[in-house]
C-alpha cells in the first residue's frame, strides 16, 4: 500500500489524523503530514477511512 497526498490542496481539517493517527499528522498550520507513505497492511482500513473522510479528497491509497 502507498499513500499519496496532494498537500497543496489540503484544507487542514484534520479528519485524516482522527481516522489514522499512525499514518497522518498535521504541521503548525494544520496541513497534512504523511508519517508513513507505506503503512503496514493492518492500517489499511484506517488509512482508507482517512482518505474517505478527507473533505478535499486529497488522499489516495494505492496498492
Amino acid at each position: 500500500m502507498y499513500v499519496a497526498v496532494e498537500i497543496d490542496k489540503c484544507t487542514a481539517c484534520g479528519a485524516c489524523v482522527l481516522e489514522a493517527p499512525d499514518v497522518f499528522d498535521q504541521d503548525d498550520e494544520g496541513i497534512v503530514i504523511v508519517l508513513d507513505r507505506n503503512p503496514p497492511e493492518d492500517l489499511r482500513e484506517q488509512t482508507e477511512d482517512a482518505a474517505d473522510a478527507c473533505p478535499s479528497a486529497v488522499i489516495e491509497v494505492r496498492d
